[in-house]
């Protein structure tokens, strides 16, 4: 009834969610790359026909794909107030001040008649030389901090550049959705996007909600893996904090709406921009087989989290072992074979971890999306058998990010 439905990270993919990059890129600059979450500006042009390769990939193995941009814009549509409510949102949290600055934002935005277009305008962000800025009245003290904000940058509101990572905002868990709280404040509004769509729109607004964005506790997407109905790994990383797990794990075992999920092992990893989120250390390839970050080899700390017998309890195991053993553990299996990224060639490892080469979108057990340029992991997934779909990446990797960064299922085919 969801519309959704995925249990496991390697069954066949039927129906995924992209966003194919857009203008949000032409509003990086060089003194706000850091706060941008970016380490390089991509190449706009060529970023838009690497994607469109991707998506033509997916359709090629009969994937239906999704753009986050039109189905907010539907979502949108088939609201009576849902447009209106969703504008004042946004400008609420668009970090704008002054009441004249405020109206005059809203009025270019009540302009664009066509919602799509609008929808992509508030993903791309506002340069001032876009609004007829009002006249700075010398009444309002807010008026006129609002009208001097910012001035070293042409920019009146931040654009969204990581939208294109759909896996991080929200994440489709069985048939309803986590709706994330971000680590940082840059990646923010892109939930608020999805929490139209799962609001509003006709085909998935009765989805369960397992997740809110209004938590205390931030959350992302990239550390959320699917190991089956009934268990998930999450990552306790730089953007996922070990009491967002907490509540998670309370709503999914014992909230208001049923949810298969019986146990989440949580893995303790290190904080760093390398290890960024779970699947940036390893993503699943195929039944018994992942792909690995070098450097999470040896013994990790993973918390076994499991309910109590009373409702609202919760049991929680600590797990002192190395992730080939938790894997096969979690999976129900003797042994997973783990296939290091750089083939364990240090330099290598590095090079191609810095492109995301454990971060792989499995379309089906053993064929998976990898990037084009981590020539030497992809040597090493030929020669394990494995069946890539290879995709140019010159542009899409400077965002720090792969594949299944890129991708957000909403649909797989039970194994």
């Amino acid at each position: 009834m969801s519309g959704l439905c995925v249990h496991n990270e390697i069954g066949r993919l039927k129906k995924v969610m992209l966003r194919r990059p857009g203008e949000e890129l032409l509003n990086l600059e060089p003194a706000n790359l850091d706060r941008m979450l970016f380490d390089d500006i991509p190449y706009l042009e060529i970023a838009q026909q690497e994607h469109d390769r991707f998506a033509e990939i997916l359709r090629g193995e009969g994937i239906e794909v999704l753009y986050l941009e039109k189905l907010c814009a539907e979502a949108l549509d088939a609201g009576s107030w849902a447009r209106a409510e969703y504008t004042d949102r946004w400008l609420a949290e668009s970090g704008l001040r002054g009441t004249s600055m405020l109206a005059a934002v809203k009025e270019y935005l009540d302009s664009i008649t066509d919602t799509q277009t609008f929808v992509e305008k508030t993903i791309a962000g506002l340069r001032k030389n876009e609004v007829k800025l009002p006249r700075v009245s010398n009444t309002l003290l807010s008026d006129l901090v609002g009208q001097n904000q910012d001035s070293e940058t042409n920019l009146l509101v931040d654009p969204m550049p990581n939208a294109y990572f759909t896996r991080d905002p929200f994440a489709i868990v069985g048939d309803g959705v986590m709706l994330n709280h971000m680590y940082s404040n840059t990646r923010s509004r892109e939930t608020l996007v999805g929490e139209f769509i799962f609001r509003y729109h006709p085909l998935y607004r009765r989805c369960p909600q397992w997740y809110h964005r209004d938590s205390p506790y931030h959350v992302e997407g990239g550390d959320v893996l699917i190991l089956n109905n009934h268990t998930l790994a999450i990552g306790i990383s730089q953007r996922t904090q070990a009491s967002a797990i907490d509540e998670l794990a309370q709503n999914l075992f014992w909230g208001d709406e049923p949810s298969e999920v019986d146990t989440i092992y949580a893995f303790n990893i290190p904080v760093s921009r390398a290890f960024m989120h779970l699947d940036t250390v390893f993503t699943q390839i195929d039944v018994d087989k992942f792909t690995i970050h070098p450097a999470i080899m040896g013994t990790l700390q993973v918390f076994k989290i499991r309910p109590g017998r009373e409702r609202g309890d919760v049991r929680i195991e600590e797990m002192i072992d190395t992730l080939e053993h938790v894997l096969a553990r979690a999976l129900g299996l003797d042994a997973v074979k783990l296939i290091p990224c750089g083939g364990g060639d240090p330099t290598a490892a590095a090079r191609e971890q810095w492109n995301d080469g454990s971060n792989t979108l499995c379309v089906s057990p053993g064929k998976i999306c990898v990037y084009q340029r981590n020539s030497v992991t992809n040597e090493v997934l030929y020669k394990e058998g494995l069946d890539l779909l290879v995709l140019p990446s010159a542009e899409l990797s400077r965002g720090r990010g792969g594949p299944r960064c890129m991708s957000m299922p909403f649909e797989r085919e039970d194994l």
